[in-house]
């Protein structure tokens, strides 16, 4: 029997087509700055290579297998394959040919993916973390708390091996399940509201064993270096600085709301990106809200997509501490793509397996 290509299969298979394309060109016509992560990565000049840490186990899975030595758009041309055929997987809802906000969103997605991961990439291997999960949650393939635990499980491995705020996850998420429980008159802001204030005891904690918050020891040191640079117009700067508790209180709700309502970002209006960036995070965000509201609703019938979106959001509120700039969190924010992907559309994977 003669199978055909339905029209939203097509539209996903032209989108990728094209942003192939783009991965190639970008080592052409991007600036050098995009690259610095990936000439660090690649040639790891200072010997960082090592089993704990993103640099060190990132360089070392590009010597491994060889994909440092190559040319970064053949980097590219070999990643990029890889991840489309993740997202692929996944599955391509109906429709993803019409030109809805949501589908818009998801194009630009890709279209970043070729971007920012179309080079040797730590994104690379978080967005190759973050898909099993994904495929776990979409094909329920265990019972629900078992779900947890294994998830849970992962981010804490992922967390002390590769990034440690990872590790921060299961706590933020498992303190905005408990707090969605009370009857609150707007139960979605009030649960981000309270994710918030678990961040912030956490840097108070860490804190007073440190002697250094969070955002101080993560944010304000990369930030210092780069103050004036030609590369930092879209770096984060609180309205005070976070050595104090009321401090670093103010410095994490600002971030939370510069990296996922950049409003403010608005004012870089001779920086077409950032703007693009702005559009793209303000539609996105509002969104994810509007599901995650849903999801807290009916928390029995979506209790799968529930625990995708506390992920989300507890990853979102870690954004606005750890991040240093709009362009490192949008990175980072395609990185969790798969996550994204998947809680944009989870409505059609539902119906898929009734």
């Amino acid at each position: 029997m003669k199978r055909t290509v339905n029209k939203s299969t097509l539209a996903f298979l032209l989108i990728a087509m094209a942003n192939l394309v783009v991965a190639l060109l970008s080592f052409y016509i991007l600036p050098p700055r995009f690259f610095y992560d990936a000439a660090i990565i690649a040639y790891d000049k200072y010997n960082e290579i090592g089993y704990f840490g993103s640099y060190p186990l990132t360089i070392l899975f590009y010597k491994i297998t060889l994909l440092r030595y190559l040319p970064f758009p053949l980097i590219a041309l070999l990643q990029f394959p890889i991840l489309i055929y993740i997202l692929y997987k996944i599955g391509i809802p109906r429709d993803f040919e019409k030109l809805t906000v949501k589908n818009i969103l998801v194009y630009l997605g890709i279209f970043m993916i070729a971007i920012y991961i179309g080079m040797p990439s730590k994104e690379f291997i978080t967005f190759l973390f973050v898909a099993p999960i994904v495929f776990m949650y979409r094909n329920k393939q265990f019972l629900f708390k078992n779900t947890v635990i294994i998830t849970f499980g992962l981010l804490i491995l992922f967390g002390a091996l590769y990034r440690p705020y990872f590790a921060l996850i299961p706590i933020i998420a498992g303190g905005m399940y408990w707090v969605s429980f009370i009857n609150f008159k707007n139960k979605t802001i009030s649960t981000i509201f309270y994710g918030l204030l678990i961040v912030f005891f956490l840097s108070l904690s860490y804190g007073i064993l440190k002697g250094e918050y969070f955002s101080e020891m993560s944010r304000e040191v990369v930030n210092k270096a780069r103050i004036g640079a030609s590369d930092a117009n879209s770096i984060i700067i609180p309205p005070v600085k976070p050595d104090t508790w009321y401090g670093e209180i103010i410095a994490i709700f600002y971030g939370f709301f510069t990296v996922n309502v950049p409003v403010n970002g608005l004012k870089h209006i001779l920086s077409p990106q950032i703007i693009v960036f702005v559009i793209w995070q303000l539609l996105l965000f509002y969104i994810l809200l509007v599901r995650f509201s849903k999801c807290l609703r009916e928390r029995k019938k979506y209790n799968y997509e529930l625990l995708i979106m506390f992920i989300l959001f507890s990853f979102f509120i870690l954004q606005g501490v750890f991040e240093p700039d709009l362009g490192s969190s949008i990175r980072h924010k395609i990185g969790v793509f798969p996550l994204i992907y998947f809680a944009l559309y989870y409505e059609h994977f539902r119906k898929e397996l009734q």
